[in-house]
Formats: structure tokens, sequence, C-alpha cells
């Protein structure tokens, strides 16, 4: 397990300068060096300034959409489709996703111990045929994995860790489900059924479902949401009470349930990455850690407390080095007044400061359109608070719930997002503890007509190709301002005339030298 991990140094994007060339006589080296050596110089200032990273374009940034499962929020649109439309409407999805330059794609694939997979740990999921247990059959997985590559998207497999049915009838549930085979796991909290936190049991059975995937599918993350221990609901008691006694070992009781969520989180992340070292393991938390009012180190807000409320502790995850990235949902305005999104988009920014734990926002698309509240209501307020983001180094990216308002576009917002930020498309962001290794330069490029072809790279998930303007600054390295595709497939079709750079990139988005092609028609 890593503990402490320090900060990665960041690689420096060195501008390249380009100097003319010239030819020196014997009788005048002397002075023409100098005047070279001047002349390179200004040059070189010039094209420093033109390559300084546009914060526009932003070569590396994580642009992912939640696809929730879960009572057919997003997909499938309802129990008991066919297969066939299942993977249309799945494909829309995507479709909308890499119109916009998306990048990666959370698709829920456990939404409560159940399985849109081909398990032999947990049942089918209800959300696909409408009867638990009932096999659609398929398996959509690969299918789901595959489409998502084909268009560019880093595949994210969500799970939810403790909920074990949305009925709490035990009876209910297939015979094959692992609460009804072992009752003594769950625990009834309102109208649903919860495994037990504080269950060693129950640890080894979220962790064994978890690798399962990692190690027979081609997943390229793991990802929990906020749920860990149930939100309160007024009227119910959690009853762990037999558990805490028998391994509470003297600590509070609301100490001892944080240690069980951070001993899942610890025991997840070093499963995931002994399975496939590659694969990313993130959280995505409520918002608010602690409010200020509760802790000197929280936020300036005064909504609920997820530390003290559902016993996730996000901030002893980042300390640890548990996870990879955290994702907290800031589905607040930047006027709200318990929980301004102005004043907790710079505290999770500093609470990465100084590790190398990735920050993404979990954007609130869904309340886009609402009328409970004015700010929401303005199609503006969304792409505002990704400007904001600009001016925080340590956002990497933003990921927006969900899916299904893609299709919709409320008031417009999310094309103005694209239009405004993702005009351009974006690099995932590197995470060097992950490993892998820029593939080799294509070769054997070449243009026939519009059309640009090389030979596949060994190693290469995907391509990226840039167009060099016409002042001949080459600045593919800094950010993504001349960046115009990135392709699964070792072609492009160019729009317009110019000279072209072609770079390889793992799965990791570890970029290759730049090969150079000239396109004559476009």
């Amino acid at each position: 397990m890593r503990t402490g991990r320090p900060l990665l140094a960041a690689t420096a994007l060195a501008a390249v300068a380009v100097g003319a060339a010239y030819t020196f006589g014997p009788a005048e080296a002397g002075q023409r060096k100098a005047e070279a050596a001047k002349k390179k110089s200004t040059e070189s200032a010039v094209v420093t300034a033109a390559c300084n990273p546009d914060p526009r374009h932003p070569k590396r940034q994580l642009r992912g959409v939640w696809i929730a499962t879960v009572n057919n929020i997003d997909w499938p649109s309802r129990k008991g489709l066919s297969a066939d439309r299942q993977r249309a409407e799945y494909t829309r999805l995507l479709d909308a996703a890499a119109k916009r330059n998306f990048n990666a794609v959370f698709v829920q694939v456990r939404p409560a111990s159940d399985a849109l997979y081909k398990s032999s740990i947990e049942p089918w999921s209800q959300f696909l045929t409408g009867t638990p247990g009932k096999d659609p059959g398929w398996d959509p997985l690969p299918f789901l994995i595959k489409e998502a590559h084909k268009r560019g998207l880093e595949f994210h497999a969500w799970f939810n860790p403790y909920r074990a049915a949305y009925d709490a009838s035990v009876a209910e549930l297939p015979a094959s489900h692992p609460a009804r085979k072992n009752p003594g796991w769950t625990v009834k909290y309102g109208d649903r059924l919860y495994y037990n936190p504080g269950l060693p049991q129950v640890r080894r059975h979220v962790v064994k479902v978890v690798t399962d995937v990692v190690e027979r599918y081609d997943v390229d993350g793991v990802h929990f949401d906020d749920y860990f221990y149930p939100y309160p609901a007024p009227g119910s008691t959690f009853d762990d009470r037999a558990a805490f006694k028998k391994h509470g070992k003297g600590m509070k009781l609301a100490d001892w349930r944080r240690q069980n969520v951070d001993k899942l989180v610890a025991e997840v992340d070093e499963a995931v990455h002994a399975a496939k070292g590659h694969v990313k393991f993130g959280i995505s938390p409520f918002g608010i850690w602690r409010n200020k009012a509760q802790d000197p180190s929280g936020s300036d807000t005064s909504g609920m407390s997820a530390y003290d409320s559902i016993y996730a502790d996000a901030k002893a995850w980042i300390e640890a080095g548990t996870v990879d990235y955290v994702m907290p949902q800031l589905y607040w305005s930047r006027s709200h007044k318990l929980a301004g999104y102005g004043k907790l988009a710079p505290w999770w920014a500093d609470a990465v400061e100084g590790t190398d734990v990735h920050l993404y926002i979990g954007q609130a698309l869904y309340r886009v359109g609402a009328k409970d509240e004015a700010a929401w209501t303005k199609p503006g307020e969304l792409p505002a608070h990704l400007t904001l983001n600009r001016k925080l180094d340590r956002i990497s990216g933003d990921v927006y719930f969900s899916a299904k308002q893609l299709l919709t576009n409320p008031l417009g917002a999310i094309d103005r997002v694209a239009k405004a930020h993702y005009a351009r498309p974006a690099l995932l962001p590197l995470m060097e503890e992950r490993g892998g290794a820029a593939p080799a330069k294509p070769s054997g490029v070449k243009a026939a007509g519009s059309a640009v072809s090389w030979a596949p790279v060994k190693g290469a998930r995907a391509y990226a190709v840039y167009r060099v303007p016409k002042s001949g600054d080459d600045c593919h390295t800094t950010d993504a301002r001349n960046l115009v595709a990135v392709v699964s497939d070792p072609s492009f079709t160019a729009k317009s005339a110019g000279t072209y750079l072609v770079t390889a990139l793992d799965r990791l988005h570890n970029e290759s030298g730049a090969a150079r092609v000239k396109v004559e028609a476009g």
C-alpha cells in the first residue's frame, strides 16, 4: 500500500524555439555569429511568448460524464429493453459525449450488490431485465468498454460499495444474492438494505467484487461515488452495535466507522493496483468534508459534513495516498449561501496541494434549469464554474452528472461549456504512478489528398493530431491550441491544407515524439 505519496515533480513544458538557419563565410564568422545569437535570442523570446500555455486550451484535462444505471437514471432508459435497444441507447450517450470533446465515462456497473456484467459473485441487476438475477442474454460490459474506447473515452467502472439492495426484505432477493446467503452482513436502514461496513468479511467481499472486474475486463479505472454509511434519515438508526462491540476496541463509534471506510478504501486501492497497475482508483465524495465551524481546517460552509454524517474522510485518503484522484460533488451554485462553489473549489484545491492526488470536480449538470434557485435558471452558471477553475491549477478536469442531460442539453448549458472550454480536444491528465511509457513515434506517415495515414504503433491506444499554424510555431508540447483530433485508428482526414504533427498515445496518454506530414489539399 502506498502511503504519504509525495508530490511528483510536474513535467516542465518547455517552449520550442524555432531559429533561422544561417550559412557563415570564413571571413565574417565572428560578426555573423554575434548577429545570429542576437537574432536567435529575439526570435526565441517571441516564440516562447507565443508558446506560453493558453489556459483556454489545456493540453491535459479530464472531461467526463457519469452514466447512472441505478433506477434507470441514464442507461438503460427502462427495464426490459432488448439488447439491441440497450446498445443503441448507450452509443447515443457516448456520441453526445465525444461530440463535445469529452474523454472519459464513469459507468455504474454495480448499483446495489448486483451486476451489469456476467458475474459468479453477485446476481444480474434488475435494471437490465426488470427481474433481479435474470440473465439478459448478453454480457454488456465488453461492449460498453469497447464502444467507449472506440470514441477515445476512458472507461471507469463505477461501484457502490455498501448498498446491498433497494428492498429491505432479504426474502425478495435472488437465492444467489450474497445478502441472502449472509444475512448477518446486513443492516436494514429505512426502506433499504446495507452491508455493515464494520465487518471484515464485508470488506473482503467488496474487494473481491472489484478485483474480479479489474482482472476480467479492460477497464481504465475503478470509481466509488459518495455513498458510504447511509445518509441520515429522520427517525432511523443504523444498528451496527454488535459489530462495534466486537471490533470497536475501545474507539468512539464515529471514529470506528471512519476507520472502517478508510480500511476499505486502502484495501481496494491495493487490490486494484496489484491486479493491474495501470488501472486508476478514485472516489467522488460529498462536496463538504467538514465545515469550518466543526474544524478550523474545514471549508467556509454550513452544510452537511461527510466526515461526521456518512463517515467519509476524504482528507485522510488524500494524505494516505489511497486514492489516485478525488472528484468532490460540488453541486451548488456560486451564490449558494450555505455551500458556495466559489468557496469549495479553492478548498479542495488546497486539500490536494503537496500530494500527487488528482482533483476533478463533480458538476451538477442535472441542476441546470432548476427553478428552486435563481442561479441555475441562468445558462451561464455552469460554464462560469469552469472559468473559475482555470484560476486553480490543481483542478485537472470536471465530470458531469448525468449523461441524459447531454441529450436534453438544458438551457443549452453543456453546449456553452463545450464552446467556451472544450473547443479543442484534450489528452488525459498524466498519472505517473500508474506507469506506462510513451510509444514509438508514428512511422510511415503519408498524405493522399486530405487523407492522412500511418503505420499502427505498438502499444498505442490512440493518436493525437496537431496542425502547425502558418507562423510555424510548434506549440504542441505546451497546450492544445493546435490539437485538432485524438483518434483511435491510424488515420485522419484533414479539413484544410497545411503541416500536421502526429503523436502516439498509450492507454494512460503518455505521448510519443511527433511525426510531421504536409497535406496539400483539405
